[in-house]
């Protein structure tokens, strides 16, 4: 037991630090639990041990330690998620969630109130069937867009369309791969998995609380940090980082090509575009040889640019103004962007040196925001994360390029020439089929799931080569470690100490107070770690609190279930969370202001909710 509580404090440090990934703490974890038998099994024989210490079966029960240990990969839960991230695709490859969005975003107007009600009326009830981070990640254009339409500040709708999409992912089973895990958990130790409906009536009403939180109380509290303006370049407060240089008859650049001159300078300095006589050219410029009376559009800054002038040959062009019409003046259209690195991105944990960024997408980052920081200069070497947003400046080809890359969202509404339109009927028909045949049928939903996956692919509704794109493997992992754990947990004997630890801790209290007690530990840990880790580490616990104290143990679970879903307080406690964190441009205290309010109205609403629709006495 006490080898696995040293695993659990670990893991819970790597989950919170982000020292690693949390995919691959998870495997971490997978694999220690796996290799504790048998290394100590080798130090028992050496005399070194008195006995081996066993954490995923109990002595003599013929049950496989390496079986359970990589029981996440074969978990129902994982595989259930993993087609349900092929189903969402489908969906989204359609168009049908921007074609929503447009329809809902062309009756704002310039109301904030009806643009935020639009952003949540809309962004809720597609969480429920389809992943809640992929609806996040398709709406965030949209709601920018409406945003910047409307004069409104991005940071005020940005945080209720994460917030929103939570509450959305409580309406059915397949809302959040949370749930799912939860379900699996439920049904091994209680033998009650989650029908497709089971909780959708509580979820109806957190979903009613929450938005009429954030509509009222959290309008209010929601702060507006980017201060709306007409262009990118503004907003990002560019304008003593850009500048426009000629370069003189002397120069020694002149006869380099651009990609030479970079790559010997020491500057920090990075050139966006050259206008050469009546011709503007933008990326790629690395092969461009460098002629007199050429002029760049360059990106540093003003002690730099001093510096430059002098060693590079360069003068100064006065009174020019570098903004969004000077540097898409080369395009007829939009070749100035906001990205924001996806989850699940490639480049997390890269920096645009070691991602090869320039070449690789033929894109100049001009600046970066993660949070309230923002980046202008020295960018080089900061490492992405998920929800970094970048300013980009690139030929409109290559932001087509870069919008159907699942790599990034691209926070602007660009049209996409490749969307399945006439699928829809199609992928939405599969989809309903899925929830059907698993709400109504003997058909267990990793069944239907799978057999929705291939219905996509049939139907042409995704393509095979897409498939694997479809899926956030991260994730996947992260099932895939952290479900052993949960195993080790309970053949220890851990989550029965764990238990008699939180009875103990509230003695004498009625079992609705422990059940509100342990939403709050659930809520607060899943703030600080991985929400799916929450579920596994916590429904054990609450099903031993729950037997103990004599109550109906699967409402314990239902109060973690919502609890790991529902993470407001901090941007790392849900992906959405750290999706919006860099275009909102906000800070860390921001989610505490506006998420301990709703979290605290939650656990009540949340609790009395089971209460009544499940009732607290035992079955």
């Amino acid at each position: 037991m006490a080898f696995v509580f040293v695993v659990i404090l670990a893991a819970l440090a790597l989950f919170a630090t982000e020292a690693l990934p949390v995919d691959v703490t998870a495997i971490c974890v997978m694999v220690a639990l796996m290799l504790v038998e048998p290394v100590t099994t080798i130090v028992a024989d050496a005399g070194l041990l008195s006995d081996p210490i066993l954490v995923l079966h109990q002595p003599g029960d013929g049950v496989s330690p390496l079986a359970r240990g990589l029981s996440g990969f074969a978990s129902t839960a994982t595989i259930t998620v993993l087609a349900m991230f092929i189903l969402s695709d489908g969906v989204q490859r359609t168009g049908i969630v921007q074609i929503l969005g447009r329809r809902l975003a062309s009756l704002t107007g310039e109301s904030e109130s009806r643009q935020l009600g639009a952003t949540v009326g809309l962004v809720a009830p597609i969480s429920g069937f389809i992943n809640n981070t992929a609806a996040v990640a398709i709406l965030l254009p949209m709601v920018t867009d409406i945003a910047h339409s409307g004069k409104i500040s991005p940071s005020k709708l940005l945080l209720p369309l994460s917030y929103a999409s939570m509450f959305g992912g409580m309406l059915t089973l397949i809302g959040t791969s949370t749930n799912i895990l939860a379900s699996q958990i439920s049904a091994e130790l209680l033998d009650h998995p989650f029908g497709m409906f089971e909780f959708t009536q509580l979820g109806l009403v957190v979903t009613v609380v929450g938005v009429v939180y954030l509509l009222t109380v959290g309008r209010y509290l929601v702060p507006a940090r980017i201060d709306v303006q007409d262009d990118l370049t503004a907003e990002f407060q560019m304008g003593e980082y850009l500048t426009e240089v000629v370069v003189r008859e002397d120069s020694p650049l002149v006869g380099e090509t651009v990609q030479e001159a970079l790559a010997e300078t020491d500057f920090d300095v990075d050139v966006i575009q050259l206008v050469r006589g009546d011709r503007t050219f933008l990326e790629p410029l690395g092969p461009k040889t460098i002629q007199a009376g050429d002029v760049f559009a360059v990106r540093t800054d003003r002690d730099t640019l001093v510096d430059l002038l002098d060693a590079e040959g360069l003068d100064l062009i006065p009174e020019v103004e570098v903004d969004d019409e000077e540097l898409e003046a080369a395009s007829e259209r939009q070749n100035l962007v906001e990205v924001v690195v996806a989850p699940g991105s490639s480049l997390i944990g890269q920096t645009l040196v070691t991602s090869n960024f320039r070449s690789r997408y033929d894109a100049t980052v001009l600046a970066m925001r993660h949070g309230q920081e923002l980046y202008r200069r020295r960018m080089d070497r900061v490492r992405l994360r998920i929800g970094d947003t970048l300013l980009v400046q690139a030929t409109p080809e290559s932001i087509d390029r870069l919008n159907i890359n699942r790599d990034f969202i691209v926070a602007q509404e660009v049209e996409r020439p490749d969307f399945r339109r006439k699928k829809i009927p199609v992928a939405v028909g599969i989809v309903a089929a899925v929830v059907g045949l698993a709400a109504l049928t003997p058909i267990h939903i990793v069944v239907s799931a799978l057999a929705g996956a291939v219905a996509m692919v049939v139907t042409r509704c995704l393509e095979p080569q897409e498939l694997y794109d479809a899926v956030q493997w991260d994730v996947i992992f992260l099932l895939a470690g952290v479900i052993p754990l949960g195993v080790a947990l309970q053949e220890t004997g851990g989550a029965d100490l764990l238990a008699d630890l939180f009875v103990l801790a509230a003695p004498g209290l009625p079992a609705i107070v422990v059940l509100g007690l342990m939403y709050v530990v659930t809520a607060l840990l899943t703030n600080v770690i991985s929400n799916n880790a929450s579920v596994v580490l916590m429904i054990p616990v609450a099903v031993e609190a729950g037997q103990q104290l004599g109550a109906n143990p699967f409402a314990f679970v239902l109060a973690v279930t919502f609890a790991a879903s529902t993470a407001f307080m901090t941007p790392v406690g849900y992906q959405t969370n750290l999706l919006v964190y860099g275009p909102g441009g906000y800070r860390f205290t921001d989610y505490l202001k506006v998420g301990a309010p709703l979290q605290a109205i939650f656990a009540v609403v949340t609790t009395l909710g089971i209460a009544f629709f499940w009732g607290l006495a035992p079955a």
